[in-house]
């Protein structure tokens, strides 16, 4: 598909004419993955986030037995030792990333504030940086605070050749810095168009628990 092409069918979708669901079906037949075609909506200004419906609990105050069913049972919670999908659900349960992509292909935030953008500043016209500001009031299972020193910690960690993380490759090529308590930015080593990289729906660990942990 040529450049001319594809804007003419992002404007189409702008206009309304073209449904955003059968732009995403026509660039998946090139090859192009539902996130990627969601990043060019996003940075033409024209993806809007899908909604999911409110959660109805089935009984008042909800509570209940949580089962989750799984073809191969985990083998260990820390994400940053997940050998295969089964170990991302079981961590996810209770260590989540800073965004999700949903069934649309979407980028929905979890621990983020928002997701970046250009409108928002978050994301830079060269390609080679990433604000992300993260959500306030969370904390962790203890009541410790949830802060960027846990995302640049996470960074450390699977960076760190010792530690023979397995997230190594979600973080690799960037670099982080701490911008204030809850904001942090991403530096790429070139300019990285598809910045929603893995490292975004990568389950944070708490750094005050895990920080004597690091390494070999």
């Amino acid at each position: 598909m040529k450049e001319s092409e594809l804007r003419r069918q992002i404007e189409s979708v702008r206009r309304g004419a073209l449904p955003r669901r059968r732009f995403v079906e026509r660039l998946a037949a090139l090859g192009i993955s539902a996130p990627m075609a969601w990043l060019l909506l996003a940075d033409a200004g024209v993806a809007q986030p899908s909604s999911a419906p409110p959660y109805k609990p089935t009984k008042r105050g909800g509570g209940g037995l949580l089962k989750v069913l799984l073809w191969q049972a985990p083998t260990l919670l820390n994400p940053h030792f997940a050998t295969g999908t089964k170990d991302e659900l079981g961590a996810h349960v209770f260590y989540e990333g800073l965004a999700r992509f949903d069934a649309e292909g979407v980028l929905q935030p979890i621990l983020a504030a928002e997701i970046p953008s250009r409108e928002n500043g978050g994301v830079a016209a060269d390609g080679r940086s990433v604000v992300w500001k993260l959500k306030r009031a969370v904390t962790w299972h203890d009541g410790t605070p949830f802060t960027a020193d846990d995302f640049v910690f996470n960074w450390q960690f699977a960076t760190d050749p010792a530690s023979a993380a397995t997230t190594l490759g979600a973080f690799d090529d960037m670099k982080v810095e701490r911008i204030d308590s809850h904001t942090v930015r991403l530096l790429f080593d070139r300019p990285t168009p598809f910045w929603p990289r893995p490292y975004c729906t990568t389950g944070l660990i708490p750094r005050h628990l895990f920080a004597a942990y690091q390494g070999a």
